[in-house]
């Protein structure tokens, strides 16, 4: 993945599997590393050196300030230029997994969550709406857990326009809806590569995304027992559903 232009932001990521993550990543345009001494050397067991940049030496009371006192920084901070993918029907043609689609889906820890379980079961991107979805922040990094610099994150004006972009690489675009007659493995993928779209948690998925799916599905449940499953999880259950015959086999998605 490439680094965004230079007029985006660039966030302090941080704790341990983000921050290296981001420096095994050749695309990342590195700033600064600030490192308490035990970080430092826990780091470079998971990613030996040289790095692209020196470390600094920093205490956790200095982290806290910078980042917050709710930050879970585990020692480390980067700063780093956020990563720009390539444009999605290129994404699409050198990739083979299934792609998750988000909704306006807007708090950074969901949004880490289900790039995590991206990188888990396989898929080839999570695509967000760029005026409705999170940047790159040091929580969305921390709850993605490493998968921000390993699942490509495209930020498409219109997602309407991005399911039809798929459609034409012969994707079979599946809406997740709790009220949908079929249940997710009712639906008949065959060969088919397949795109998960998924809402925000109580508002579900806009009318004329819904409108732009080759169906909609739903993850059968325990009638009465809730309403709906947090994205993340409902993100985490379809790809299981989806990828589980073949990593069980060990091939991949």
């Amino acid at each position: 993945m490439r680094a965004r232009p230079k007029h985006a932001a660039a966030p302090w990521l941080h704790g341990r599997h983000a921050v290296a993550a981001a420096l095994a990543n050749p695309a990342r345009r590195i700033q600064r590393l600030l490192a308490t001494p035990e970080a430092e050397a826990e780091l470079a067991r998971l990613v030996p050196k040289p790095w692209p940049v020196r470390a600094e030496r920093t205490d956790n009371a200095a982290l806290r300030s910078l980042l917050g006192e709710a930050a879970v920084h585990q020692g480390l901070a980067l700063l780093a230029e956020p990563l720009s993918p390539p444009p999605l029907a290129e994404l699409l043609a050198a990739t083979t997994g299934p792609v998750l689609v988000l909704d306006q889906v807007t708090d950074p820890r969901n949004v880490g969550a289900v790039l995590r379980s991206a990188a888990a079961f396989g898929a080839a991107a999570v695509v967000v709406q760029d005026r409705h979805a999170p940047g790159e922040t040091g929580a969305l990094a921390r709850a993605a857990a490493g998968a921000l610099d390993r699942v490509p994150m495209p930020a498409e004006v219109n997602l309407a326009r991005a399911i039809e972009t798929m459609k034409q690489a012969g994707l079979w675009v599946v809406g997740l809806d709790g009220e949908a007659r079929t249940t997710l493995r009712g639906v008949r993928l065959g060969t088919r590569r397949a795109a998960l779209v998924l809402g925000a948690e109580g508002e579900g998925l806009r009318r004329n995304v819904r409108a732009h799916c080759d169906e909609l599905a739903r993850l059968p449940m325990v009638p009465g027992a809730i309403d709906s499953l947090n994205v993340s999880v409902a993100a985490a259950v379809a790809l299981y559903e989806l990828t589980a015959e073949r990593l069980e086999k060990g091939e991949t998605p």
